[in-house]
């Protein structure tokens, strides 16, 4: 196909689709708007002296916690034992194990004690049958109490707690 003086557009080029009805055509002479032009590299930068933010979803390496901080989490940890069950422990284990020996230490303490004292309670669970896992049932709640209270004083005043009676699964 050649270009004639008849036919405005150039070879190869696609004509603009039809305006709609009712539509009002651009003035004459009217100038159309500019293409979209990419921002000029480092555009989005941070400005000079300033790291750049890190990824979406990235902790990155924290900061070790102070001897206060550890002492809180490591009680906390032995606290949430006797409410949570083996879910606070093993959150706050996962969490802090990094950035404190204490507070991880205390914390897989804790764990392994919920650990123990679940299998305790499946067992009681078990011998309920025989009337001798009330009993048990009883017993390990009690020592569940007992045993993370105490746990919960030494970490707070820094000392580090073994429970009696634990299966150390953890290491």
């Amino acid at each position: 196909m050649t270009s004639t003086p008849s036919d405005p557009t150039p070879e190869g080029a696609v004509p603009p689709p039809p305006a709609p009805e009712g539509a009002v055509p651009p003035p004459a002479g009217a100038v159309p708007p500019p293409a979209y032009n990419a921002p000029p590299p480092g555009y989005n930068a941070p400005p000079p002296g300033y790291a750049a933010a890190p990824p979406a979803g990235y902790a990155g390496a924290q900061p070790p916690l102070s001897d206060s901080d550890q002492r809180m989490w490591a009680m906390l940890s032995h606290v949430g034992g006797i409410l949570f069950s083996f879910i606070a422990p093993l959150i706050i284990w996962l969490m802090f194990k990094e950035r404190g020996r204490f507070v991880e230490e205390q914390s897989k303490e804790a764990l392994n004690f919920q650990i123990t004292l679940i299998i305790g309670y499946i067992i009681s669970g078990i011998l309920m049958i025989i009337l001798i896992g009330a009993i048990l049932f009883f017993v390990v709640w009690l020592a569940a109490i007992i045993f993370g209270i105490m746990a919960a004083i030494a970490a707070n005043k820094g000392e580090a707690y073994r429970y009696p009676v634990a299966i150390r699964l953890i290491k």
